[in-house]
């Protein structure tokens, strides 16, 4: 089965102008300014007039099998649903596990992905949790990086969190010095991925390595760069330096009064100062929980992260903030794919993936979602639904 997408305008994520583009096993076969087909051939037709074609979004950390647990067993949230993650024009996650690397296993991340990638999408899995040592799949990092499809990297590391193992600058250092080599000898990308708390220690241990040692600063990939104003400042200067840094968009009303910066209006914040839009990311933290604790860091309260939150910011960041679509589109497409070495991902190029979003052009609403050649999401709504969806 062909499916051709007639009219829309593309963004790629750069602008492309109106395109027409032939979607063949699961690929990008053509994109031209039109694309005519013999009647003989077998050919779906999609009308995009009026919408803007994008490249299908990645969400770079989403726990897919639950995270939480702060407040105790009840409290240790669901695993995702397909359609969660379709309906927001995701068309590749990355999994991984964050507080509870005890209750919450890498047999079971990589079950779920595996999963997923029945259902339909693209999914890949970091391995490890928190804690240091990490607990992988197989014997180590390089192994589970080397051997195991899915895994692509290490993490979430916790630091600078009452939450984390406190690992020093040397533990840190070696397992990231694992994860290059594993990753240099897969093809992958073999980053570390670094759960950022609210600490004054901030970046400090990453910068103390990245000082210390040879390891150079794209091996780290720090996330929650936005959860308050300090860490934030201090991502401004580690960006500058060459450093990645990813936007966590789930968030609450109290975390927003209490500091935290919007992914939106952070964005348009970095760019102004200098940084590159290269080097950013968003990522929704779905799945995971939202905890509140007091000063003396006893939890108080709970949220759970949603996916859809990662597309509602980068809308945002245009229609609030006057960012440019094809910037804040690098966001969630172009620039996750080349950070985790998501080769066939993130851009609308003949060849890749045939993941696209069509966009309502008057209003940026999602409309239609393709996952490696397949519509999963027509007019707003899920067609393909998971295993165990109604």
């Amino acid at each position: 089965m062909f499916t051709l997408i007639k009219g829309g305008e593309v963004y790629a994520p750069h602008y492309l102008g109106k395109k027409d583009i032939l979607l063949a096993a699961g690929k990008i076969a053509s994109i031209s300014e039109r694309i005519e087909w013999s009647s003989s051939i077998d050919v779906k037709v999609i009308d995009a007039s009026g919408m803007i074609i994008t490249p299908g979004f990645i969400d770079g950390h989403v726990h897919i099998t639950g995270g939480g647990g702060e407040g105790g067993y009840k409290t240790r949230t669901p695993e995702i649903y397909l359609t969660d993650i379709t309906t927001a024009g995701i068309t590749t996650v990355v999994g991984v596990i964050g507080t509870d690397g005890t209750a919450r296993t890498m047999t079971n991340l990589i079950a779920k992905a595996k999963g997923l990638k029945e259902e339909g999408i693209s999914c890949y899995a970091h391995t490890g949790s928190y804690q240091v040592p990490v607990r992988t799949l197989t014997d180590n990092i390089q192994t589970d990086i080397m051997m195991v499809e899915e895994i692509i990297g290490v993490g979430e590391i916790a630091i600078a969190d009452h939450r984390s193992s406190q690992p020093t600058a040397h533990e840190l250092a070696r397992l990231a010095a694992q994860a290059r080599v594993a990753g240099m000898l897969s093809g992958k990308a073999g980053v570390v991925n670094i759960h950022l708390g609210d600490s004054r220690s901030m970046l400090s241990l990453i910068e103390e390595v990245i000082e210390t040692t040879d390891l150079p600063v794209s091996q780290f990939y720090p996330t929650h760069i936005n959860r308050n104003s300090y860490i934030f400042e201090a991502g401004i200067q580690y960006a500058k330096k060459g450093g990645i840094v990813d936007f966590t968009t789930s968030t609450t009303k109290q975390f927003i009064e209490e500091g935290e910066v919007k992914s939106s209006v952070g964005l348009k914040r970095m760019i102004d100062a200098g940084v590159p839009v290269e080097q950013i990311t968003f990522t929704s933290d779905a799945q995971g929980s939202l905890p509140a604790f007091n000063d003396r860091g006893e939890f108080i309260g709970l949220r759970i992260g949603k996916v859809n939150s990662l597309y509602k910011e980068v809308r945002d960041a245009v229609q609030s903030e006057g960012i440019s679509l094809e910037t804040a589109l690098q966001t969630i497409t172009s620039n996750p794919a080349r950070i985790l070495k998501l080769k066939n991902k993130g851009q609308l190029l003949t060849g890749l993936d045939a993941d696209l979003v069509l966009l309502n052009k008057e209003n940026l609403n999602i409309d239609t979602v393709i996952a490696l050649g397949q519509v999963m999401v027509r007019e707003g709504k899920a067609i393909v639904k998971g295993t165990f969806e109604e």
